[in-house]
């Protein structure tokens, strides 16, 4: 029926389109990189003659904009780009393309920014923080690997996970409820080498978009955040290679036309070489170690014609880890295929197929060889339409159907004899939005809409019902196909932006967000062998409603940006466990499973430099994170493990020539929330640990300073070079990365606490080239 109700508001808006085609006019067209043909996502469209009448391009630099007949003047900008402006006379619909330059000043002079220099105050949505992919290559990180989702958790609101980590906390949310997006396809582990790189190469990325639990309707699946990056689509003018060589890892980067001006590609691959060195040693249990992850992103798009164009891309990466007596396997695939096509000049389509797979293998050999396998695989088609009503008015509307498979775990020998199988699980999820894009007048703008999701869990397979206590009440058996369980929600969103002047503006937002999908871990940013579970008879979806309030205000001709954001999110049908259970290779994990809900409310502070030599930027954000469970803490509110008061980050670029740049950084966070021991006993002689309140302790307190350099050589011909410097932990801070206890030696009677520190200080070094 919904789906019947979307294609009804296709043929009426076809049907509409024509009939105001009879009293108005379109201008409608891309905006392109003119080095290298990549269409610019954001780029703003503006008409002289109507101020603050105007559009920004989407996903695919598409934009239209419909206006009375008369002669105006359009100009298009881009941040970082050459401003252009054409005149015409708009007596019929016009096709209007731009192609922009970039600004020939070397620093973009923005760091973290919007497309638009006030678009902090006028863009309706809020929560919203875009990545300037340039300028990530400036921030000092570990080993020198930039890594996109270290930066992120620069911004408000985004807490890191923990040292050596690619997991983050978005506004008291767990790491498994942010949805990460690689051209439209979920990516499940983001991480390489166990959480010390994130598996996205910046050099093959164009766009990455952070909602922070205020995201439009198109967008469900998880409960904090969306994290929607995209991939560069190649040069379509030259061929171009670029890289990098550093200490312990090294890139490569291949782009160029497939046919001129119509299509490109990209090839984009990363390896470390930590296991080269290893081969060195003499000991021969580390000589012959696995320690390394290599990745490869590829894409490849072709403009059939001015309406019609279709892409190719995906992701596959690889991480190996283990000596010769036991060894983990681990990586992701994605594939996507899209079909961009232009119903009408003010009616844009998105055709997509998307597939992803994350799984894991690990291997053990003992005498005899087993091997320990778990994967979750999506298969999904989705289907946006974008609708340019006016220059007030835009609606969004489509459909996303996903097929889920989860292999939860199977054991197999050498020979490839099946020991033990869990039983596989399967989902269809089905999602339908609709919104509106309305803009009252030069000062009032709203956007709204809702996220209708249908959740149903299929056969085969023995499916339990569980009390309280985690005994089975009731057994049923499914065959494959059979509805087990079906769930409907409808999840409402609401933005609401009024400028109070050019130079400042509130917002004020709500969002309902609902998450099927689970993940069972023992850690707080998450681990290889974590495993995913499906809503069920026992496994409600988590539900997550955040409201939430802004003040904007930019400084100084937009020079300078200033934000404070503050938000109450309140959390149903959390997932906690147990004491003491067994979350691995249980056939029956959801017996071990509690089920409570949360809260999360906090301040978040932003204060942003984008102009001038000098640049960067300070967040500061105060939060409370804390759950609710019966059967934990005598069914009182405790703070949850993602739980940290303070956090603070301070980011400075400083350009000294066009030769050398400076940058560093410096963070400060609350310790996270902990359970210390309270006493001890002994039983036979050995120490055993009793605890009471849950999380009622805290680490100590993480700060640290990074510090980086790039020398950028003169350029030779068409060969381009630079080094980059960086030093992790400046000053050699002692950071705790965990705390275990254990009997002091002095003294047995007495409890001693021991913390293990990951990084003391990490220099490093980078080779770039592009030519």
């Amino acid at each position: 029926m919904i789906k019947k109700s979307i294609y009804f508001i296709f043929i009426f808006l076809l049907f509409f389109d024509s009939i105001r085609a009879q009293q108005q006019y379109t201008i409608s067209g891309f905006i392109r990189d003119a080095k290298t043909g990549e269409e610019l996502i954001g780029a703003t469209v503006s008409i002289k003659e109507l101020p603050g009448k105007g559009v920004s391009t989407n996903a695919y630099g598409f934009y239209s904009i419909t206006l009375p007949s008369g002669n105006y003047e359009v100009k298009s900008q881009y941040m970082g780009y050459e401003p252009i402006s054409k005149q015409i006379v708009l007596n019929k619909s016009l096709k209007l393309d731009f192609t922009l330059n970039e600004s020939s000043q070397k620093l973009q002079e923005v760091v973290i920014t919007s497309k638009k220099n006030d678009e902090n105050v006028t863009r309706t949505q809020m929560g919203l923080q875009k990545m300037d992919i340039k300028e990530i290559n400036n921030i000092p990180v570990l080993f020198g690997e930039k890594d996109m989702l270290k930066t992120i958790q620069l911004l408000p609101g985004i807490k890191s996970a923990g040292e050596g980590n690619s997991g983050f906390n978005v506004r008291g949310g767990a790491s498994d409820q942010n949805l990460i997006l690689l051209d439209e396809a979920t990516v499940y582990n983001a991480s390489h080498l166990m959480g010390f790189f994130s598996v996205f190469n910046s050099d093959a990325i164009k766009d990455m978009s952070v909602y922070k639990g205020n995201e439009p309707a198109e967008y469900g699946g998880r409960l904090s955040s969306v994290i929607d990056i995209k991939m560069k689509d190649g040069n379509d003018k030259k061929y171009s290679v670029n890289g990098g060589i550093g200490l312990i890892s090294s890139r490569l980067t291949v782009e160029g036309p497939i046919v001129k001006d119509k299509g490109s590609f990209i090839v984009s691959a990363r390896r470390t070489y930590a296991d080269l060195f290893l081969k060195l040693l003499k000991d021969t249990t580390l000589n012959q170690a696995k320690l390394f992850f290599y990745d490869v992103n590829a894409k490849a798009n072709y403009r059939i014609n001015d309406k019609n164009r279709v892409y190719l891309s995906g992701y596959f990466g690889k991480d190996a880890l283990g000596i010769s007596s036991f060894g983990i396997n681990w990586g992701n695939a994605t594939g996507t295929i899209r079909w961009n096509h232009l119903f009408s000049d003010r009616l844009f389509s998105n055709t997509s197929l998307i597939f992803s797979n994350y799984d894991y293998k690990i291997n053990v050999n003992m005498g005899s060889e087993m091997n320990i396998i778990s994967q979750i695989q999506d298969y999904n088609i989705k289907q946006d339409f974008q609708y340019y009503a006016g220059i007030k008015s835009t609606l969004k509307f489509g459909y996303n159907s996903t097929y889920h498979k989860i292999i939860p775990g199977a054991i197999t020998t050498a020979d490839n004899t099946s020991m033990k199988n869990l039983t596989n699980r399967y989902a269809w999820e089905n999602a339908f939005y609709l919104s509106h894009q309305y803009k009252f007048s030069g000062k009032t703008s709203i956007e709204y809409g809702s996220r209708v999701t249908i959740f149903s869990l299929l056969g085969p397979g023995n499916f339990y019902t569980y009390d309280n206590k985690g005994n089975a009440l009731d057994t049923a058996k499914y065959s494959s196909g059979q509805f087990v369980k079906t769930y409907i929600y409808i999840e409402p969103r609401a933005t609401f932006n009024y400028v109070i002047n050019q130079k400042s503006s509130v917002k004020a937002s709500y969002a309902r967000n609902v998450q099927n999908l689970h993940l069972l871990s023992n850690s707080t940013s998450g681990n290889p062998t974590d495993l995913w579970i499906p809503s069920s008879n026992n496994v409600k979806p988590e539900i997550a409603d955040q409201t939430s309030l802004g003040y904007y205000r930019n400084f100084n001709d937009n020079k300078y940006e200033f934000s404070i954001e503050t938000y109450y999110k309140s959390l149903q049908n959390q997932i906690d466990y147990k004491n003491g259970a067994e979350l691995n290779f249980n056939d029956n994990v959801e017996s071990q499973l509690l089920f409570g809900k949360g809260r999360a409310y906090g301040l978040e502070l932003l204060f942003k430099k984008k102009y001038g030599k000098f640049n960067g930027w300070i967040s500061y954000t105060l939060s409370r994170t804390e759950r609710k469970f019966d059967e934990i803490n005598n069914g009182n509110y405790y703070p949850a493990k993602q739980d940290r008061t303070h956090d603070i980050s301070i980011v400075g670029i400083y350009e000294i020539s066009k030769r050398w740049t400076l940058s560093a950084t410096w963070v400060y966070n609350t310790g996270s929330a902990v359970t210390f021991p309270a006493g001890k006993y002994q039983i036979d002689g050995e120490t055993k640990f009793y605890y009471t309140e849950r999380n009622a302790s805290r680490m100590p307190a993480y700060h640290r300073l990074d510090i980086g350099a790039t020398w950028i050589r003169k350029k030779m011909d068409k060969f381009e070079s630079s080094w980059t410097f960086s030093l992790y932990n400046a000053y050699g801070y002692n950071n705790a990365y965990t705390i275990t206890f254990r009997d002091s030696k002095s003294d047995p009677s007495k409890t001693e606490a021991v913390q293990t520190t990951l990084f003391k200080f990490v220099p490093s070094i980078t080779y770039n080239f592009k030519f």
